[in-house]
């Protein structure tokens, strides 16, 4: 068990700056009895995950007075009257949490509700699955293609019906380099760059 403190109402002017506000939290997380902090430019809030003095672990420790003077000699004040310090379980609240979630979370998407998700997920998982397989379909046929372009023979291994010369339409960057219609064995212009 360790503990977490929130301190609220910080003065921005002793914070400085967003930047400022970030190398304090850096600084707070060199020391070895902190092991988590946030300090909040904008909500003007510093949370605090440290090892303290009444823990029984063998860890650096440090009290609740120590950190508000290591606060202290950072320039931030601190009052006890806009302070929380509560017990914090690391194991339970955080690691649980994170990666152990009680149930997979979810969501309808925008602008349907629930029920009308659950009435239109099978007919959206279905439309899924059929353009996966149309997506693989075409990645293939492109495979083929750019093999006959590029080694006749080889496709004609894997293809016996394969018939070379075969009239194919010009793309865009064909007619702006000059490339003939593939399977005429012309190359055309190759364009280096610049």
């Amino acid at each position: 068990m360790v503990k977490r403190v929130t301190f609220t109402n910080i003065s921005k002017a002793e914070m400085i700056d967003i930047p400022h506000a970030a190398r304090l939290q850096y600084r707070l997380m060199l020391l070895d009895p902190i092991l988590k902090a946030s300090v909040d430019f904008v909500k003007a809030k510093i949370i605090v995950t440290y090892n303290p003095d009444t823990a029984d672990n063998n860890k650096e420790k440090m009290s609740l007075d120590a950190l508000r003077e290591v606060l202290k000699k950072e320039g931030i004040s601190t009052d006890t009257a806009h302070m929380s310090n509560e017990d914090y379980d690391y194991y339970k609240n955080f690691y649980s949490y994170a990666y152990n979630p009680p149930v997979i979370r979810e969501r309808a998407p925008y602008g349907y509700t629930q029920e009308q998700w659950q009435a239109l997920k099978p007919q959206w998982q279905e439309k899924l699955k059929k353009g996966n397989l149309e997506k693989v379909a075409k990645h293939h046929a492109f495979q083929q293609a750019y093999l006959e372009d590029q080694d006749p023979e080889m496709a004609r291994k894997i293809d016996p019906d394969f018939k070379p010369g075969l009239a194919k339409k010009l793309t865009l960057t064909d007619k702006l380099f000059g490339k003939k219609k593939r399977g005429d064995g012309g190359k055309g212009f190759w364009f280096h760059g610049v």
